[in-house]
């Protein structure tokens, strides 16, 4: 296989170990992570002065030229398919798309095909300079199969880093719009003494809880308090509907993206979303607080009212701040007419 030499000149001060000092000092336009870094270590790419170290805790010293040899990227695994895509830009470094509801994002078993990732090989062809040494899609973030909206993915190793660091550090904007049961109300009695709650400026309800694997259940998520990884959200009170209240839209933010977070808040405080399977998105409506089509049409809804509408994040190589927008998908448009209706 065909391989692309890098030279490293090992600066003064490094770390003890080989491994650390290439993460420090090999170029930040080379896009070389720690763990690809090992990788090439393991698989005999990385010498110095024609002795090959495949030891990550091998020992430099200043002045030691490091040679890296960095093979082509593979072809991927995964086969591409023919799926059409609503792209909403794209150029050499990452793609935007509106996922639409159904689709999961990477195959994985029970969904080994008809992915995102699928979709997106076919999309690229050649123009694709992979990730990690694949000629794969870079997935920095996720949204669940049921739910509709907004993903940035990464076309190359620098992309994919630049975007996985906003991510880590929280500072990609994500905005999504929710249905759910019930008018969440910062000035509830029940909501204030919620272990987890507060309210913030602008009528902002803060959900602050730590998120892991259900204890009983393994296909769900739950709050708790002392385990578990650290997840935040915010959500707004954008319209009600019903006389009186008895559905309301939220625009929720997250400050951390975990698996089913915005699901697994809003039902910790009482207001989980209209047509969730997994979360108890299934209540009896007041005959008289809507419309019979109106709750027909909420009660027949069959996946969780859930849509990724904005999405904001700097550029991972030109550093310009980028801004997206994604309408209401047709089911949660034609619910949400019904029950302005």
């Amino acid at each position: 296989m065909a391989s692309n030499v890098m030279q490293v000149v090992i600066g003064a001060a490094p770390p003890p170990r080989l491994d650390k000092a290439l993460a420090r000092d090999v170029p930040e336009a080379a896009a070389l992570s720690r763990t690809r870094l090992a990788r090439l270590i393991g698989e005999g790419q990385v010498t110095r002065g024609g002795e090959l170290l495949t030891d990550p805790k091998a020992r430099v010293a200043e002045g030691d030229v490091i040679d890296i040899a960095i093979p082509e990227a593979e072809d991927s695994h995964i086969g591409p398919e023919n799926i059409p895509l609503d792209v909403l830009y794209e150029d050499a470094d990452l793609i935007v798309v509106n996922k639409p509801v159904g689709m999961v994002v990477h195959p994985a078993p029970g969904s080994p095909s008809g992915t995102l990732v699928n979709a997106l090989l076919h999309h690229f062809g050649d123009d694709l300079s992979g990730v990690g040494g694949a000629k794969r899609p870079g997935i920095v973030h996720r949204i669940d199969k049921d739910t509709s909206g907004l993903l940035v993915v990464a076309k190359s190793d620098r992309a994919h880093h630049g975007l996985a660091a906003q991510f880590e550090a929280h500072t990609v904007a994500r905005s999504y719009r929710a249905l759910c049961y019930g008018v969440p109300d910062t000035g509830d009695p029940r909501l204030r003494g919620l272990r987890g709650v507060s309210a913030e400026p602008g009528a902002v309800i803060k959900v602050t809880t730590q998120l892991a694997r259900h204890r009983t259940d393994r296909q769900k998520q739950a709050v708790f308090f002392g385990q578990g990884r650290h997840a935040v959200t915010r959500a707004r009170l954008l319209e009600t509907f019903g006389t009186p209240p008895t559905l309301a839209l939220l625009e929720c933010r997250l400050e951390t993206g975990r698996t089913h977070q915005i699901r697994v808040h809003m039902a910790h405080i009482g207001h989980g979303l209209v047509g969730d399977p997994t979360y108890g998105g299934r209540r009896k409506l007041a005959a008289s607080a809507v419309s019979a089509s109106a709750a027909e049409a909420v009660q027949g809804f069959s996946r969780q009212a859930l849509h990724a509408a904005e999405l904001g994040f700097e550029h991972p190589v030109s550093g310009e701040w980028m801004r997206f927008e994604a309408p209401l998908p047709a089911d949660m448009a034609t619910l949400i007419a019904h029950l302005r209706s």
